[in-house]
C-alpha cells in the first residue's frame, strides 16, 4: 500500500505531456495454404483479421502494445528488436499480444523447451508479413500520437467458464461452473485533450474457441468484441483485444470441434462467437462511458525479464513439438501507465495465479495478458499437478516454479518501476 500511494502521489518524470496514439492493419492472408494451426485448411476467410497497435509515451520514455488476431506468437524477440531498430522504442517496452483465437494462423518459433504446434513453411514466411504490418502499425500509431489521457475501468460479464471438467475418473475440456473464473473485464481508455477515444484497451480471460472446427478464418469472439467495440466508437478509435487468465477458461458456448459441421452449424458458431463478442464489448463500452477519473501526467515505463524454469517433459502428439532442453524460458513484461500496471506472461495463465498476482502486487490496477511475447504452454496453479488437469498436461514447467516464477517475478517488477 505504501508503495501505491508514493506512486499516486509524485509528479511524473518528465513533466511533458502523455501521448497515445494508435492504428490497425489487416493481415487476412491472400493464400490460406498451410496456415491453419489446428492441422487442416482454412476453406475460407469468414472475417478479416489485423493487427492493432497502441503507442504511448511520456516525454522520455514510449511502449508499444500490439494486439493481433493470432492462435499465437512465438519467440518475439527479433520484431521486437525490430521495432526498437527502427522505431526507437525499446524492445523492453513492446508487448505483443495475440487473441488466441485458434481460427487464425499461429507465426514464429516456439521458445525451445516451451510445447508448441510444428510451424508450417508456409507459416513461417506468412510470419514475415506479419512482423512487416506490426512496425507499420507501431509507426501509424506513433505519427498519430497526441496529447491524451487515460483512465481505468472494471466490469463483469458472464460470457466465460470453467472448462477444466471431471468426467468418468479424469479431467478433460468441458464446462464447470463450479471452477474458478473470472469475470472481470477491464477496460482501459485513452481519450485525447477533446475527449475522442484513441483508444479502447480491452482484457478478458476467455479462449476465442468458438468456431473451431469450422475451417474458415476468423478473429472468432475476440474478433467480434473488437470489431463491435470500433463500429459503436466511430472515428478514428481503435479497438486492442487483450486475453487475460484464459488457461482454464472457456466460452458458455461454442461449436464443441463437432467432427463435420455442416453450414448450419457454422453459421450458429459464428452467430454465437458475435453475440459473446459483443457482450464483453458492450460491457467494455458502458465502464470506459463511466470512467470518472483520468490521468493526463503520467509516466511510461516498460520492463522485461526472462526467468530459465526447469523444463517438464510432456507427451508430444503428431504434430507438435518440444526441443530437448533443461530450461525453458518463461518471459514476464510489464507496461505501467501511470498507476495502472499492463503485465505480460509468455503463457497460458489459469486463473487462481492470477489471482496470486492481484493479491501481491502493489498496484490495484493491474491486469494480465496471456501469450504475451511467446507461448510456451499452459501456466497452472501448483494445487493442480495432482489432479493433472488439461493445463498440467500442457505445462513444460516443473510444478512449484511455475505461480513462483509469475507472482514474485511481475510483482517484483512493478515494485521496481514504483521506486525509480
Amino acid at each position: 500500500m505504501e508503495s501505491r500511494e508514493r506512486r499516486q502521489l509524485r509528479d511524473p518524470r518528465s513533466g511533458q505531456a502523455f501521448l497515445a496514439g494508435a492504428a490497425k492493419i489487416s493481415i487476412t492472408p491472400a493464400d490460406l495454404t498451410g496456415l491453419n494451426p489446428m492441422g487442416h485448411s482454412f476453406r475460407s476467410v469468414r472475417d478479416p483479421i489485423f493487427v492493432r497497435a497502441l503507442f504511448i509515451a511520456d516525454g522520455q520514455q514510449s511502449c508499444a502494445l500490439v494486439a493481433a488476431d493470432l492462435i499465437e506468437v512465438g519467440d518475439t524477440k527479433d520484431i521486437r528488436r525490430r521495432i526498437a531498430a527502427e522505431l526507437g522504442i525499446p524492445s523492453a517496452g513492446v508487448l505483443i499480444a495475440p487473441s488466441h483465437t485458434h481460427n487464425a494462423p499461429r507465426i514464429g518459433l516456439v521458445p525451445p523447451g516451451g510445447k508448441a504446434r510444428v510451424p508450417s513453411p508456409e507459416s513461417l514466411v506468412y510470419t514475415e508479413s506479419v512482423y512487416d504490418a506490426m512496425v507499420e502499425a507501431v509507426r501509424r500509431a506513433r505519427a498519430s500520437a497526441r496529447p491524451a489521457r487515460v483512465g481505468l475501468g472494471r466490469g463483469t460479464v458472464d460470457v466465460n467458464i470453467n472448462r477444466e471438467q471431471y468426467v468418468a475418473g479424469r479431467w478433460v475440456h468441458g464446462y464447470n461452473p463450479a471452477g474458478p473464473s473470472d469475470k472481470t473485464v477491464v477496460a482501459i481508455r485513452f481519450a485525447s485533450q477533446s475527449d475522442e477515444t484513441i483508444a479502447l484497451l480491452m482484457n478478458y480471460a476467455v479462449h476465442s474457441t468458438v468456431t473451431l472446427g469450422t475451417a474458415e478464418l476468423s478473429g472468432d469472439l475476440a474478433g467480434a468484441a473488437a470489431a463491435y467495440a470500433e463500429h459503436a466508437l466511430g472515428g478514428d478509435a481503435v479497438a486492442l483485444w487483450t486475453s487475460g487468465a484464459l488457461g482454464d477458461q472457456g466460452p458458455r458456448v461454442s461449436l464443441d470441434e463437432l467432427p463435420n459441421p455442416g453450414e448450419r452449424d457454422r453459421d450458429m458458431a459464428h452467430d454465437a462467437a458475435k453475440a459473446q463478442g459483443m457482450l464483453v464489448a458492450a460491457t467494455a463500452l458502458r465502464v470506459a462511458a463511466n470512467i470518472e477519473r483520468y490521468a493526463e501526467a503520467v509516466d511510461v515505463s516498460g520492463a522485461e525479464r526472462v526467468i530459465a524454469c526447469p523444463v517438464r517433459r510432456l507427451e508430444v502428439p503428431p504434430g507438435m513439438e518440444q526441443a530437448d532442453v533443461d530450461t525453458v524460458e518463461l518471459t514476464l513484461s510489464c507496461i505501467q501507465i501511470g498507476t495502472i500496471a499492463v503485465t505480460g506472461v509468455s503463457g497460458e495463465v489459469t486463473v487462481p495465479n492470477y489471482q496470486a498476482l492481484l493479491a501481491a502486487s502493489p498496484l490495484a490496477d493491474t491486469l494480465l495478458i496471456s501469450n504475451a511475447n511467446a507461448r510456451i504452454g499452459y501456466l497452472p496453479a501448483d494445487e493442480d499437478f495432482a489432479r493433472r488437469t488439461p493445463a498440467v498436461e500442457g505445462c513444460p514447467i516443473v510444478q512449484g516454479h511455475v505461480r513462483q516464477s509469475i507472482v514474485d517475478g511481475l510483482a517484483g517488477m512493478i515494485t521496481a518501476a514504483l521506486i525509480r
